[in-house]
């Protein structure tokens, strides 16, 4: 299996996100908590994950992101 690792800046996140984790990141940005999600993701994952498991937390998981993040529904 090929693997290939890269650096992703929290900006660059949005390119490579798809379907309901694109609604979780532009809520975390509309919030101003890009940094802050950049962050806890280093936090939860020390080491290389893919972008499918980043996908996947932000898609299938928001309410734990939101709750991290201090985002509260309005």
């Amino acid at each position: 299996m090929l693997e290939i690792i890269r650096e992703l800046q929290g900006w660059n996140l949005k390119n490579e996100l798809w379907s309901g984790a694109l609604n979780t990141l532009n809520t975390i940005i509309q919030n101003d908590k890009l940094r802050e999600l950049m962050s806890l993701l280093e936090d939860l994952y020390p080491e290389p994950i893919s972008i499918t498991t980043i996908n996947d937390l932000l898609w299938f998981d928001p309410e734990f992101i939101y709750e991290q993040l201090e985002i509260t529904d309005e």
